[in-house]
């Protein structure tokens, strides 16, 4: 990314007031992103202009509230947003949308004083938040000394890394039965190592190496939901695992809609009709226009369906207090079906991105594997038959799956 168009992000000028605003802010910034996704894909670089644009766009506060200069919107705007941005770079728009949720946390976990003070102080300098929190890896510890937590520990996956201002660690307190704890920290507290190792197939932008966490001090009062040390609970910080997976879903769409739109460019552009078909222009050929025809309609199955669960962790967020099981139940089905036809229909599209673009293509400056490669590499965080499996519990037995660090 330049320095005049860094410089340019001044021209957003203040934060939309609106649904439509806030998306056709995000589709600007996406198309600053994909004029150089490719460049910037193969450069693996710290995403620091990235990052810089995301706060000058006002992206990052979009859920901060108003009086403090964020955007107020909701999730349904928030999840929206996420698909815009991945439709640009894929890695920008996971780094958006864990952004959110770890934003969000306070309000899941933690006490109203907790929550208000931190979306204010986040809200007004423009933090960009990511987390230590992967649950493959043995928790951190978080021993208490005092006035303060102190954490010890590794977690292999960091995404938001160097690039954050604050982050989510997650730990069990020393000494006790199975207690858990988030705490917020600045993202360069002492005792923070990370390792800058983040050299994956895809999603190369996100910053999600490996961290060392070595006594790194979190205040009591920055440890979500613990009034006298004592965690306050309820059912509504259950709702944050279809919460995130449900952002997973929105930047995989978004890198499948992205992946269609520049393909169907250079189909129209480029692609010559094949020497047989008995057609001038490729864009005549029935057989590619077979193939636009299945990807335009999953899309659009896909895209209601992910916006139907949006809307249901939304009225959760209008209602905290009447979270039940079974509802959280339901709309960890409602997630889990969204993931499985999100997961099985991106990797359909981009796997199959060269049968309507041909063989020229393939060249390395067109980038075009970059988009399978995106939602091949995160598709995996963890299986997608294990969602399946949760639909059909659901559907023949009308089992709501149990909470987990994946559910």
């Amino acid at each position: 990314m330049t320095t005049t168009e860094i410089r340019e992000h001044a021209l957003f000028g203040t934060v939309p007031d609106s649904h439509e605003g806030w998306i056709e802010r995000a589709a600007q910034v996406a198309k600053i992103l994909a004029s150089d996704a490719v460049e910037r894909d193969r450069a693996n670089e710290q995403p620091k202009a990235e990052v810089q644009l995301l706060k000058d766009s006002g992206l990052v506060t979009l859920l901060g509230p108003r009086e403090h200069g964020g955007g107020g919107a909701n999730w349904i705007t928030a999840y929206q947003v996420i698909r815009e941005v991945a439709k640009g770079d894929g890695s920008i728009g996971q780094l958006l949308g864990y952004h959110y949720l770890w934003f969000w946390l306070p309000r899941l976990w933690g006490t109203p004083e907790q929550w208000q003070r931190l979306e204010a102080e986040s809200t007004r300098n423009r933090w960009l938040w990511g987390g230590a929190v992967n649950p493959r890896d043995s928790d951190l510890v978080a021993r208490d000394a005092g006035d303060h937590l102190v954490f010890s520990g590794f977690k292999t996956f960091s995404t938001g890394g160097r690039a954050a201002d604050v982050t989510i660690l997650e730990g069990v307190l020393e000494g006790s039965d199975d207690v858990h704890v988030f705490a917020v920290v600045p993202a360069f507290s002492e005792g923070m190592a990370y390792r800058g190792d983040w050299d994956n197939l895809g999603q190369r932008l996100t910053e999600s190496g490996a961290i060392g966490i070595h006594d790194v001090r979190a205040d009591w009062n920055n440890a979500l939901g613990f009034v006298n040390k004592q965690f306050q609970g309820s059912v509504y910080p259950s709702l944050t695992l279809p919460s995130i997976q449900l952002v997973f879903v929105n930047f995989y769409t978004g890198i499948a809609l992205g992946a269609v739109a520049a393909a169907a460019q250079y189909t129209r552009d480029k692609t010559r009709a094949w020497l047989y078909a008995d057609v001038e222009e490729a864009t005549e050929d029935p057989y590619i226009l077979e193939i636009y025809g299945q990807w335009g309609a999953d899309l659009a199955a896909l895209e209601a369906l992910v916006d139907r669960a949006g809307e249901a962790i939304q009225s959760v967020h209008d209602d905290p207090d009447g979270l039940t099981e079974r509802r959280r139940g339901e709309i960890a089905v409602l997630v889990a079906k969204a993931k499985v036809k999100s997961t099985q229909i991106s990797l359909d599209i981009t796997s199959n991105l060269y049968q309507v673009l041909g063989a020229r293509a393939t060249a390395s400056s067109y980038g075009f594997d970059r988009f399978w490669r995106n939602v091949r590499t995160h598709t995996l965080h963890d299986p997608v038959s294990y969602k399946l499996k949760e639909v059909g519990e659901f559907t023949l037995l009308d089992k709501i799956p149990e909470p987990t660090w994946y559910t």
